[in-house]
């Protein structure tokens, strides 16, 4: 199925970069939310990302423009209704999730592909609420969206080879690589393996072996990684990391995944990372400095 019109369900951090990347490409976007106010914002921050993507000379002007002309906002989810293809992007609650995909199946075309950005939650859960789980697909994007190259195409136990086939072409077309995730369980490849070693490195610092800066710097220069795993915890969200580990917890017993006592209280503490000024390091000053004392 040829994929012309995108409809992206949630105006955070990932619907909005996943708007981004669609419009940019050339796709008509709606993006939709509860309430104009998370669209504004979101509006804003993508029209800031672009220009900063043609200050930098990887999209010119004229392309930053076009890609705006082709989003248009709304709190409507009938809006859907002459999608190709829908994004799910809200939060990280399988009872959320489900509730958007019951009202997505009353309103969008019979053929219209259903994906979810879930980064660790069941597709078959998701899928079962509607009538055409061959059309439900996982594409777990990775934040910043604009920035990271990933994309994991997760199968849910009925999706078809051609809903597949037509992600991996639209992920293809948005310049994201991917990978497939053949058999649907929690956590898919990236989480299974990338929150394994984040519990690990919280747990070090909660038993007071060594501070998160000293982790980090172990894992990016003994082991080649590009960002360490508590710097990457505070990108993507303490919040959200932990919702993803109970996910997988919840569904596989592993003590592995389940959240350290420090992460939870950091969670309700609001120390979330980047977005909120403070995690696991500090950036009220613009920049990240390392604060924790053992």
């Amino acid at each position: 199925m040829a994929i012309k019109k995108v409809f992206v369900v949630g105006a955070g951090l990932m619907g909005g970069g996943i708007t981004q990347i669609s419009a940019t490409a050339g796709y008509q976007v709606t993006m939709r939310d509860i309430a104009q106010e998370p669209l504004d914002k979101a509006m804003k921050e993508i029209e800031r990302s672009l220009g900063k993507f043609a200050s930098k000379g990887k999209i010119t002007e004229e392309q930053a423009k076009q890609a705006i002309k082709n989003i248009t906002t709304t709190t409507e989810m009938s809006a859907a209704a002459d999608a190709d293809l829908v994004v799910e992007a809200v939060f990280e609650k399988i009872e959320l999730k489900q509730d958007v995909f019951k009202q997505l199946d009353e309103v969008c075309k019979p053929e219209c592909i259903l994906a979810s950005n879930t980064s660790a939650i069941s597709i078959t859960s998701i899928a079962s609420v509607t009538k055409h789980p061959e059309n439900v697909v996982g594409t777990h994007f990775f934040s910043p969206v604009p920035m990271m190259q990933l994309c994991e195409v997760i199968r849910g136990l009925q999706t078809s080879d051609e809903t597949v086939a037509a992600v991996l072409d639209f992920a293809k077309a948005i310049g994201k690589e991917t990978v497939v995730v053949q058999k649907d369980v929690a956590g898919f490849i990236a989480n299974r393996v990338g929150l394994a070693m984040s519990c690990v490195a919280i747990k070090l610092v909660e038993a007071g072996v060594a501070t998160p800066e000293d982790i980090d710097k172990t894992m990016k220069l003994g082991f080649g990684h590009r960002m360490g795993p508590l710097e990457t915890s505070d990108m993507t969200g303490i919040d959200i990391l932990m919702n993803a580990m109970k996910a997988i917890y919840n569904e596989t017993q592993d003590e592995r995944y389940a959240p350290p006592e420090i992460m939870q209280r950091m969670v309700a503490a609001g120390l979330l990372g980047r977005k909120t000024g403070k995690g696991w390091y500090d950036y009220s000053t613009g920049e990240q400095v390392a604060y924790w004392k053992l």
